[in-house]
C-alpha cells in the first residue's frame, strides 16, 4: 500500500512539474514574440481582445493604452470589483438583492446602447442618437466591468471553495455605493490622462484580461475533473489556477498570431 501511494505521489509531482515547465515555456515564447517593454506586453494582451482604435483610446503621450476607452473601463471595472469583493466580502456566493440586480442590468443596458451608438458612428449615413465620446465609453465600460465582477466572483467562489459564505457580497446600497464611488475616482484618474497615473492603470487593465480568462478556465478545469467545492485554502487551488492561466495565455497567443497574420501590425484597426 505504501509503495502504491508513493508511486501515485511521484506521478502527481511529475505531472505538476511538467505543467510548470509547460507554463514557463509558453510564457517565455509569448514574451519573446511580442512587442518589447512592459507596455508592449500589455499591448499584446489588449491586442487579443480589443480593436485598439487609436482615436477611441486614451493615451500616454502619443502612445495609445493597451485597451480602447470602453475596454479599459470594462477591465478596470472588473479588476476593481473583484478586488473590492475579495477584500471586504471574502468567499461570499449569494445573489445580490433584486434592486442591486436592476442597477447592474441598467449598467449592461447603458453599455449596449453606448456601444451600438458608437458602432453606428463608423458608418457615414447611419443614424446616431448622440455623438460618442471616450468618456462615455469609459463610464459605460466600467459599469459593465462591475457587473462582470459580481457574476464572476459569485461563480468562482461557488465552484472552488469547500466552505463559502452564502451571503451576497454586494448585499445592499452601501457596498454598491462604495464600489461606484471608487469606480468614479478611478475614471477621473483615467480622464486626467496623467502619464504617471495611466501607466499603472494600463498594466492593471491588461492584467485584468488574463485574470478573468484564468478564472474562467480554472472553473472549467475544476468542473471537468469533478473537483468542485474541494478546496479550503488558496494554496491548494494554485495548481488549477496555473492550468487556467496556461489556457488563457494560449488563447491570447493564438488570437495575437491570427490577428497579426491578417493585419501585419501590432497596432489598432486603422479606422476612426
Amino acid at each position: 500500500m505504501e509503495t502504491v501511494n508513493s508511486t501515485q505521489s511521484l506521478r502527481r509531482a511529475s505531472l505538476k512539474g511538467l505543467v510548470f515547465i509547460a507554463a514557463g515555456l509558453l510564457l517565455l515564447g509569448w514574451l519573446l514574440n511580442t512587442p518589447a517593454g512592459i507596455l508592449g506586453k500589455a499591448d499584446a494582451v489588449g491586442y487579443a481582445v480589443c480593436h485598439r482604435i487609436d482615436v477611441r483610446s486614451f493615451h500616454i503621450g502619443d502612445r495609445a493604452l493597451p485597451l480602447c476607452a470602453r475596454c479599459s473601463g470594462m477591465f478596470l471595472g472588473a479588476a476593481l470589483g473583484l478586488a473590492f469583493q475579495s477584500i471586504f466580502f471574502p468567499r461570499r456566493t449569494g445573489t445580490p438583492p433584486w434592486y442591486i440586480l436592476v442597477i447592474l442590468a441598467l449598467f449592461v443596458a447603458a453599455f449596449a446602447v453606448d456601444g451600438l451608438n458608437s458602432y453606428l458612428h463608423l458608418f457615414e449615413n447611419a443614424p446616431n442618437v448622440y455623438e460618442p465620446q471616450n468618456w462615455s465609453r469609459l463610464v459605460t465600460g466600467t459599469g459593465m466591468g462591475i457587473t462582470i465582477s459580481v457574476g464572476m466572483y459569485l461563480a468562482f467562489n461557488q465552484t472552488v471553495w469547500k466552505g463559502w459564505d452564502q451571503r451576497p457580497a454586494i448585499h445592499g446600497w452601501v457596498p454598491l455605493a462604495g464600489l461606484i464611488f471608487l469606480a468614479g475616482i478611478m475614471n477621473l484618474l483615467v480622464l486626467s490622462e496623467n502619464s504617471f497615473v495611466l501607466y499603472p492603470l494600463a498594466l492593471i487593465s491588461a492584467g485584468s484580461v488574463l485574470v478573468l480568462l484564468t478564472m474562467i478556465y480554472t472553473m472549467v478545469l475544476i468542473m471537468l475533473f469533478r473537483r468542485e467545492n474541494t478546496y479550503e485554502r488558496f494554496q491548494s487551488v494554485l495548481f488549477p489556477l496555473l492550468g487556467g492561466f496556461i489556457i488563457a495565455l494560449l488563447q491570447v497567443a493564438a488570437t495575437d498570431y491570427l490577428r497579426f497574420l491578417l493585419t501585419g501590425t501590432w497596432g489598432g484597426f486603422p479606422i476612426g
